[in-house]
C-alpha cells in the first residue's frame, strides 16, 4: 500500500508520479491550445519535439532515482499529452483528490488507475462535478492550504482559469482543520506574460521558509502583500513578467534543502545557492513551451 502524506511543498520526497512525455501526439491545432504559451508556440513553429521532451523528463526522473524517490509513471496513452500529472490529481495530507479537469483530458486520469490501487479507496476523494480544482493551484504549506482561483464573472469564458471560488469551498469542507487561504490570479488568454494559469506560475515557497513570488501574477494587491508579509520581504526572490513567463517559480522540491531548477535560470539558482540550497539543474527549456515546468509535471504522493 502507498500511505499518502504530504503537508508543505518541501519536505523530503519519497514518492512522485511523474508524467510522460510519450506518444505526445502531433502538433495541437491553434484552436485547441489549453493556454496561451503553447498557443504562441504552436504559430511560431517552434512547438516542442517529443523526442526533447521525453529525454528532459528522464533527466528529471534520473535525479530523483538519485535521491531514492520512487518514481510512478503514468500508463502511456495513444496521442495523448500526458506530462503535466499535477494537473489530474493531488495529493493533501493522506488524501487523493482528483481534479475535474478539461473534460477532453479525463482520460489522463484513467492512465493513472495501475497507480490508485495501491491507495486504500477511502483515501481518495471525487469532487462534485460544479468543482473546479487543479493541482496547480493547490499548496499545502504547514497549517495553511494556498489556493489559486479566478471568481470573476467572466470565469467560464477562460479556458485558462482552473479554479472555481466552489473548488475553494471543497477543500475547506474536506481539510476543516487547515486555514485555506484564497488568491485571485490574473488570467489572459491572448498575452502568456499577463497570464498566471495556476498559483504555482507566479509563487511557490523554497526551503523552510522562503518564496519565489511574481506580484503581477495576482489581481489583489493585498493577497500579494499577504504572501510578502508571511514570508517576509528578504525571504522572498521576485521575478520579473519575463521570468514569470519562463516558469521561474514553477521548480520542484525534494527536501527542504535540495531544489530541482532549470538550468537555464540563473539568476534564481544563484540566489538559492547563496541561501546554502543545493540546486539540481535539468534541462526543461521544451516543456516549458507547453506553459508548465517542474511542478506541473510531477505529483508528489508521500513527503516525510
Amino acid at each position: 500500500m502507498l500511505h499518502l502524506n504530504v503537508n508543505d511543498e518541501t519536505s523530503r520526497l519519497r514518492a512522485v508520479l511523474l508524467g510522460t512525455a510519450r506518444n505526445n501526439g502531433p502538433i495541437p491545432k491553434p484552436e485547441n491550445a489549453y493556454d496561451p504559451k503553447s498557443l504562441q508556440h504552436i504559430l511560431a513553429g517552434t512547438y516542442p519535439k517529443e523526442a526533447d521532451m521525453i529525454n528532459e523528463m528522464e533527466a528529471l526522473a534520473n535525479i530523483f532515482r538519485a535521491y531514492n524517490v520512487e518514481v510512478f509513471r503514468p500508463e502511456v496513452l495513444e496521442d495523448c499529452n500526458q506530462i503535466f500529472s499535477r494537473d489530474i490529481a493531488f495529493v493533501i495530507e493522506d488524501k487523493l483528490i482528483k481534479a475535474n479537469i478539461l473534460p477532453d483530458r479525463e482520460e489522463e486520469f484513467d492512465a493513472i488507475l495501475h497507480v490508485l490501487e495501491y491507495i486504500h479507496p477511502d483515501n481518495i476523494l471525487y469532487p462534485p462535478e460544479e468543482v473546479h480544482i487543479e493541482g496547480g493551484d493547490v499548496m499545502p504549506w504547514n497549517n495553511y492550504i494556498f489556493i489559486g482561483t479566478y471568481t470573476g464573472h467572466d470565469y467560464p469564458d477562460y479556458i485558462t482559469a482552473r479554479t472555481n471560488w466552489e473548488g475553494v469551498e471543497y477543500i475547506k469542507r474536506m481539510f476543516p482543520h487547515k486555514e485555506v487561504k484564497s488568491f485571485e490570479l490574473r488570467k489572459s488568454i491572448a498575452n502568456p506574460k499577463e497570464n498566471a494559469l495556476h498559483l504555482d506560475c507566479c509563487f511557490q515557497p523554497v526551503g523552510k521558509d522562503k518564496a519565489i513570488l511574481h506580484k503581477n501574477g495576482f489581481l489583489v494587491e493585498d493577497e500579494y502583500q499577504w504572501l510578502v508579509d508571511y514570508f517576509e520581504k528578504e525571504n522572498i526572490f521576485e521575478i520579473t513578467a519575463d521570468e514569470m513567463y519562463r516558469m521561474f517559480s514553477n521548480v520542484f522540491s525534494i527536501s527542504p534543502d535540495v531544489v530541482v531548477s532549470e538550468r537555464n535560470f540563473t539568476r534564481l539558482n544563484n540566489w538559492l545557492r547563496d541561501r546554502g540550497l543545493t540546486v539540481e539543474e535539468v534541462p526543461y527549456a521544451e516543456i516549458s513551451k507547453q506553459g508548465g515546468l517542474l511542478r506541473c509535471s510531477t505529483m508528489p504522493l508521500i513527503r516525510d
